[in-house]
């Protein structure tokens, strides 16, 4: 197949990028700056230009684009995450409308925060309940989810009669790779910061990089997927379980809790926002387990030690190149 990738840089990107490769599929990026894993064509994500006659006659566009979340929420960041996802929705959209050939398929990257914060039951695609109006909820936390749903009705809204279209309510993607959020969490871990947030109850969805790839796959395989979809994990845990089982498979003892206030000094100091670690996510794949797809790291415990495992023998290998770059200097 032929798979175009807009925003195909990050982390997400990376992963996808590099499964299709390996799989023989020809795959392009779209990327405004930098160079992916394949071939990569400029783009801005606002407008049309050359990059569109990519689409024209592809299998599938999968569309990441869109500014990280991790960052401070001040008004200035979270217009530019809302612009950023729903003017590169729109400009995919516009593209596929005017292809000749249009792709069979267009998965657009969405998020897990679209659901309520929520503790006493899980979110699925039929039953799960939209956030905004949480009543134990900081109002500005109403921001985010309003953004996910422009995001998803930019898509929606696209005049594209010959593409199926799906929605990747996607969770946080827990891979290796240096700079991603498992990196982060347990860097923090390493430091004996991995404790309890806030009492720890709220819940964390996650989802292992391969099922991630796996589940994207699945997605442009089964036809009869259209709208939202659910790519998290089907056992979301309080985030007090979370990091004791990120501590243990780390082989780290202490884990030192954080208050609100404790938090909010930190996230200031990372220039991030505890939304991304108060909100409870509790989200379960309902679409994907009706459709028969299976998990190969269901379960947290079995994910972390795996994931850990792979991050010593990558920070042991580049340890490794680091130390015969020197030796040739």
């Amino acid at each position: 197949m032929k798979i175009v990738i807009p925003g195909g840089t990050g982390q997400v990107g990376t992963l996808l990028a590099r499964a299709f490769l390996a799989q023989g599929h020809d795959v392009v990026i779209l990327s405004r700056s930098g160079k992916g894993e394949a071939r990569t064509v400029h783009w801005d994500g606002r407008t049309l230009g050359a990059w569109a006659l990519e689409l024209d006659g592809a299998d599938a566009v999968i569309n990441l684009a869109g500014r990280s979340v991790n960052c401070r929420y001040t008004q200035e960041n979270l217009r530019a995450m809302k612009d950023s996802r729903v003017d590169s929705t729109r400009v995919v959209g516009q593209a596929i409308a005017q292809a000749q050939r249009p792709p069979r398929v267009w998965l657009q990257m969405s998020t897990a925060t679209v659901y309520a914060h929520r503790f006493e039951a899980p979110n699925d695609e039929a039953t799960g309940q939209l956030g905004g109006d949480e009543p134990d909820a900081p109002s500005y936390w109403r921001v985010s989810v309003d953004i996910a749903k422009a995001w998803e009705e930019a898509q929606r809204e696209a005049n594209t009669p010959h593409t199926r279209k799906v929605a990747l309510r996607t969770a946080m993607v827990m891979s290796p790779d240096r700079d991603g959020i498992f990196d982060v969490l347990l860097g923090l871990t390493r430091r004996r910061l991995g404790g309890a947030a806030a009492g720890g109850r709220q819940f964390v969805s996650w989802i292992h990089d391969r099922d991630f790839v796996r589940a994207v796959q699945f997605l442009l395989e089964h036809e009869e997927f259209e709208g939202p979809v659910n790519l998290v994990s089907p056992n979301p845990l309080p985030q007090r379980d979370f990091m004791a089982e990120l501590r243990a498979a780390a082989g780290v003892g202490l884990g030192l809790p954080a208050t609100k206030w404790m938090l909010e000094i930190g996230a200031f100091f990372m220039r991030t926002d505890t939304e991304l670690l108060l909100k409870s996510r509790r989200v379960v794949p309902g679409r994907l387990h009706a459709a028969g797809f299976t998990f190969e790291f269901p379960e947290w415990p079995q994910a972390v030690r795996d994931l850990v495992s792979r991050w010593q023998t990558t920070a042991g290998s580049e340890g490794t190149t680091a130390r015969t770059e020197r030796k040739a200097d």
